[in-house]
């Protein structure tokens, strides 16, 4: 770990993001700092283009920081290569997207299984259909995602982001293609599954009724964090 607080699973220093441009380069991030300690709920708020989903993607490891310190779960992400990010991904994290990104050609049992195929782990498809079982689905474990509803579709997402036991579960917008009642029950679905497994949760969202539920809330303007930060 470097110098930052030992319990952090998030530390960020300095991290700034430039990207290429037809007009020129563009800052999406400028000198970001942030700490998160394991098990605790975040919510990353900010108007559109204010750098919170590209904040996310540095979290992850999918995008790569210009310049700063990126280290999530003990792992140095600015010197990986996408190789070892990949396998430090696939080990520590969770990831569910505002589209669902399933795999439209396998049943939802074999799309919440491919994280665990893919690690290698020990009978895949029976702690697949326990996840489906948690997260309400086991009727339909045999079902393409064109024959799921979007909130069930976001419910199979959910239990495949959780089915490696990530130690961090990143959620960018989880609500933002559901109607209110359905996001309502994916989100008590979330941070139930938050809870039960101590995970720790980054949340992206303009849903602020939705960032309230978290522990804290990190706001952010023009690539920016603005402080001071509200406890929620």
């Amino acid at each position: 770990m470097s110098s930052h607080d030992a319990s952090a699973i998030i530390a960020l220093k300095d991290v700034s993001l430039t990207l290429a441009s037809r007009a020129g380069p563009v800052e999406i991030l400028r000198r970001v700092s942030l700490s998160i300690p394991a098990g605790q709920s975040v919510a990353i708020v900010g108007p559109s283009g204010s750098g919170k989903t590209s904040l996310m993607m540095i979290m992850a490891g999918l995008e790569k920081a210009t310049s700063g310190q990126v280290t999530v779960a003990g792992h140095d992400f600015m010197r990986l290569d996408e190789d070892a990010l990949a396998l430090a991904r696939g080990a520590n994290i969770g990831i569910v997207f505002q589209s669902f990104h399933l795999v439209p050609t396998m049943t939802a049992l074999e799309n919440v299984a491919l994280p665990l195929e893919f690690a290698g782990k020990p009978e895949p498809f029976e702690t697949a259909r326990a996840l489906l079982a948690e997260v309400g689905l086991a009727h339909r474990e045999d079902h393409f995602p064109a024959q799921l509803s979007g909130g069930e579709q976001q419910r199979v997402a959910l239990a495949r982001a959780l089915s490696p036991r990530p130690k961090l579960l990143l959620a960018d917008e989880p609500t933002g293609n559901l109607d209110g009642k359905t996001g309502d029950q994916v989100v008590d679905l979330l941070f139930g599954l938050q809870q039960r497994r101590g995970a720790t949760l980054v949340l992206v969202t303009h849903d602020l009724k939705l960032a309230e539920r978290c522990q804290r809330i990190v706001r952010m303007a023009d690539g920016a964090i603005l402080e001071p930060e509200l406890a929620a």
